[in-house]
């Protein structure tokens, strides 16, 4: 164990080096930092939303409408197979994630399940004697769509948050139908939230011109039609549009705001990809002179008339934009429509200077337990304490080096986790030097004592690292937010005290071992 060949003592040495040099940017301010060469190292650790200051979002997906939708969008389809398939039904109905019917004639099941199976093949069908048939869509699937809504809506709050410019945003699931967003170095949460919390589902759909002032008047509209209010209007009005969608918002491939070059004022210019040119020009073209309602999350945005048929997929949005709104609109289009809409169920902002105390005090707490681990080291265990204490401060160097390599993001917990390293990372070489006391009291001398010693202790000290990196291990794994924070400082806390007491402190005291020649070791 005392024994370093060259290649050793150069991997060691240079791997302390490299830890420096990466290490090396976060004692730089980033002003002088910007000023030096492009070859010089210039990454920094990541500070969270604790120390940065920043917004804090907590957003809460209403699943249970996105399973309604598609429950019901099943239904429209069986609905649609039986008809052609000429299978009379009555008293159909739809509760939850069942749809139950009646069928006319008892004698049409077979036809009907195959009707059934055409529209959605994940429907679970029973049927009774009488006739009647239940539908329904089995956990698994549920649990699907479950899945497949939080993660869409993840992807999407990414793109939207990535298009405002802001760094090293955290994005993640909280439970079973919350998404946390933090944004670290952002003071205005409000706008955040509006630009995040929108659904952002646009829809090209034609007006109902049969709609009379009578519908308006009892709200109810005419038959495949719906009422809906247009936004900004003043007074509030309502316009009829007919309930089937001639283009989506999700065939949209880029939206920028403009200018309108007769009026000047805010407008978004949209592109569609090829489906999306496609049917907005057959329905543009099938439609000349009629009004056509351009629809925003249920809200009329414009009801323009089509003058002439839109080819080429190019269109243009008007309304009462300001040249901000028009902007964020646009942002929202291009990062896609929610699939469910989000309500924020907790909202907190943190400013620079509490998030400065954090660092100060987390400074402080770091230093004076630095200092105080030293000086135990060297009262107990004299020149081999000096050398822990070297170790000791590799370690810390280590921990930023790794998480400025990483990326990971620094936190208060964070903080904790590297004051908590500081205690553990000497209990390896604590467990040595013991182990080379209890040598010496054998009467062995100083080289066999100090390869004994650190035999004996390599495997003790194994074991007790390792159950403690499983448990912090599983802290990651299982925790959000802050604790994550505390578990990735305290992981590589832990891998970098290995090193520093295994290969690090091995390294100098072999070093001291061949030039001091000593007769005696005295721990």
């Amino acid at each position: 164990m005392i024994h370093f060949s060259r290649l050793q003592i150069i991997a060691v040495l240079g791997g302390c080096l490299l830890a420096f040099l990466i290490a090396l940017p976060n004692a730089i301010p980033s002003a002088t930092l910007a000023t030096l060469p492009s070859w010089f190292p210039s990454r920094q650790v990541s500070l969270g939303l604790d120390l940065q200051g920043g917004s804090h979002l907590l957003f809460q997906i209403d699943l249970d409408s996105v399973i309604h939708e598609r429950m019901t969008t099943s239904g429209d389809s069986v609905r649609s197979e039986l008809t052609k398939a000429n299978v009379p039904i009555s008293d159909f109905g739809e509760e939850g994630t069942t749809i139950r019917f009646k069928l006319t004639n008892p004698a049409d099941e077979s036809k009907a399940r195959t009707a059934i199976g055409a529209a959605d093949v994940e429907l679970e069908v029973s049927a009774g004697s009488d006739g009647s048939m239940t539908l329904t869509k089995p956990p698994a699937a549920i649990a699907a769509i479950r899945t497949a809504v939080i993660q869409q809506s993840i992807e999407i709050i990414r793109r939207r948050v990535d298009e405002t410019g802001t760094k090293e945003p955290t994005i993640e699931q909280e439970g079973t139908d919350r998404i946390l967003l933090q944004l670290p170095g952002v003071g205005d949460p409000e706008h955040v939230k509006e630009l995040v919390g929108k659904t952002a589902h646009l829809t090209f759909q034609l007006v109902d011109t049969t709609a009379t002032q009578a519908d308006f008047m009892r709200n109810r509209p005419p038959p495949g039609s719906d009422l809906l209010p247009l936004d900004k209007s003043d007074p509030p009005q309502m316009i009829a549009v007919r309930k089937r969608i001639m283009v989506s918002g999700d065939n949209l491939i880029d939206a920028r705001p403009g200018f309108d070059q007769q009026n000047g004022g805010a407008v978004i210019d949209f592109t569609f990809d090829a489906v999306g040119a496609k049917r907005f020009g057959d329905a543009t073209s099938a439609n000349v002179g009629k009004p056509f309602a351009i629809v925003l999350d249920k809200k009329v945005l414009s009801a323009p008339n089509i003058r002439e048929a839109i080819q080429g997929g190019r269109g243009q949005i008007s309304g009462n934009f300001t040249t901000q709104s028009a902007s964020d609109l646009a942002l929202l289009l291009r990062a896609g429509a929610l699939p469910a809409p989000l309500t924020v169920i907790e909202q907190r902002s943190v400013g620079p200077d509490l998030g400065a105390d954090s660092i100060r005090a987390g400074g402080i707490a770091s230093a004076l337990g630095f200092v105080l681990v030293a000086i135990f080291m060297i009262v107990i265990y004299g020149k081999f304490g000096v050398m822990a204490d070297v170790a000791l401060a590799i370690n810390l160097v280590f921990i930023i080096a790794c998480m400025t390599l990483l990326q990971a993001t620094l936190t208060l917990p964070g903080i904790a986790g590297i004051v908590l390293t500081m205690g553990m990372s000497v209990d390896a070489n604590v467990l040595i030097f013991e182990r080379i006391r209890e040598e010496q009291k054998h009467g062995r001398s100083v080289i066999p004592s100090i390869d004994i010693g650190y035999r004996r202790a390599f495997v003790t000290i194994i074991d007790s690292n390792l159950t403690t990196l499983i448990a912090t291990i599983c802290l990651y794994v299982f925790g959000t937010g802050p604790v994550r924070g505390f578990a990735v400082t305290l992981v590589i806390g832990i891998v970098g005290s290995i090193f520093t007491a295994v290969m690090l402190t091995r390294l100098m005291m072999v070093v001291w071992l061949r030039r001091t020649k000593p007769q005696a070791v005295l721990v």
